[in-house]
């Protein structure tokens, strides 16, 4: 089945495996909207028809990672700056995988057409101004989300925020898990095995991309990361399903 125009068939997903397409951008919260391109180069300066004059873009990556910092009283900037990475990286995978296992192509997410709202709350509210359909192997479903977003997204973080490049890497990998098995659930309910086997083939494929490989251990849907998303220093936040920690570290269990 070929890509429609507005991704119909990701609706009955809900939460974050829709992808919003339009062209021009939504009325609602326009101004909030920016290319996720600008989100990997923020305060790119941009040419202006006054030569003595620099207009700076939106610096949408630093309002995400604030507004997390915010929501979840994050203590340091760095833990506020994985969970917003983690839950981009989330969505991203999580429209692909779906696309690629509903219609077998994926869209071009090509960061100056893929707009995000970051002052949303989670999920991340993304849309996209025209569908342009590609395969749906693993090369081309790692270069659409791993190349062409998480690689400079992880480098911004990095760079910006001092969070490091093996815990990135393991949050890219967590988020992918994360929404294989969650795609591969939603399709066993509904008596689409051939669906669940594919997204399980996908998913195990893409985790031994040379950016992915080692980050963690895939045991059927299960994966266990080598990394800590540093989400247990959010106030009350424990540890996730997928963490190396069994228990918090420093509490007495």
């Amino acid at each position: 089945m070929d890509l429609d125009p507005g991704l119909s068939a990701l609706r009955p997903l809900g939460g974050f495996s829709v992808l919003r397409v339009a062209e021009p951008a939504p009325s609602r919260r326009t101004g909030a909207l920016a290319p996720l391109a600008h989100a990997y180069t923020p305060g790119h300066a941009d040419e202006s028809t006054d030569v003595h004059v620099q207009v700076r873009r939106p610096d949408p990556l630093g309002h995400r990672v604030r507004k997390v910092a915010a929501a979840l009283g994050a203590p340091e900037t760095r833990v506020a700056a994985s969970v917003a990475q983690q839950g981009l990286a989330a969505r991203l995978w999580s429209v692909t995988l779906a696309c690629a296992a509903l219609y077998g192509q994926v869209p071009d997410l090509d960061p100056r057409l893929l707009h995000w709202d970051p002052d949303a709350t989670a999920p991340d509210d993304l849309w996209l101004g025209e569908v342009r359909a590609l395969p749906a192997d693993a090369a081309t479903v790692a270069d659409v989300v791993l190349t062409t977003h998480l690689a400079p997204l992880a480098e911004a973080v990095r760079a910006r925020y001092g969070v490091a490049a093996g815990l990135l890497r393991g949050n890219a990998a967590s988020a992918l898990a994360g929404a294989g098995r969650e795609l591969e659930r939603w399709a066993r309910r509904e008596n689409r095995t051939e669906t669940a086997a594919r997204v399980r083939e996908l998913t195990a494929g893409l985790l031994a991309h040379p950016l992915l490989a080692g980050t963690g251990t895939l045991t059927g849907t299960s994966f266990r990361r080598r990394s800590c998303c540093l989400y247990y220093r959010v106030p009350g936040g424990g540890v996730c399903g997928d963490c190396c920690f069994p228990s918090p570290p420093g509490s007495s269990r």
